[in-house]
């Protein structure tokens, strides 16, 4: 039986990455994340086909104009990030519920490429004033890059309307019951 498509979207310092890994946990699921397409170059240890699929920035653009791709976003200059159609495809029809990381635009698109194929789910956070502090608790971020951040996320907010689940961040294991319920719902309609 093919799978099924799981949008998740948040502004930064929602608590999304937590919420997806605790899912990611439960494997009767069967979750599986889409290696995302990037024109940067692999850091560390990156592997192409693993962590993302690296092709130049000529090629994406290429691979833009051709429609091969789900969503996709220009982050700097040259510096493309997208979720490929082939790539989706071929873990839908291996049977695999594929999970999609991706800003509010990109959720969007894919949930109208998808239609009842997929689910969108919006993390919350329980307010800016919230959020600021998650941000700063993090000390990850120059007071710049959190105001960029949270001007960011005021955007990203409007949203969450477009999205079939909007589910409130202010409690961590009442969040990811959420979004389980959610999901395993979705997972079992027919």
């Amino acid at each position: 039986m093919p799978g099924k498509v799981i949008i998740f979207s948040a502004p930064s310092g929602s608590g999304k990455s937590t919420v997806i890994g605790r899912l990611m946990a439960h494997k009767e699921l069967r979750l599986a994340f889409s290696i995302s397409c990037t024109s940067r170059q692999p850091r560390g240890t990156e592997r192409d086909g693993v962590e993302y699929f690296f092709v130049t920035p000529d090629e994406f653009r290429r691979r833009i104009a051709a429609g091969e791709f789900l969503e996709y976003e220009e982050v700097y200059n040259d510096r493309y990030y997208g979720t490929l159609k082939s790539q989706v495809e071929s873990q839908l029809e291996r049977g695999e519920n594929v999970v999609l990381d991706v800003d509010v635009k990109g959720g969007c698109n894919i949930k109208e490429y998808y239609g009842s194929r997929a689910l969108s789910l919006f993390i919350q956070p329980p307010s800016i004033g919230e959020l600021r502090r998650r941000l700063e608790g993090r000390g990850t971020d120059a007071p710049a890059v959190i105001e960029d951040r949270l001007a960011r996320a005021e955007f990203e907010l409007g949203f969450a309307p477009r999205f079939d689940r909007v589910i409130v961040n202010d409690d961590l294991d009442r969040a990811v019951s959420e979004a389980y319920r959610a999901v395993k719902e979705f997972l079992n309609e027919k």
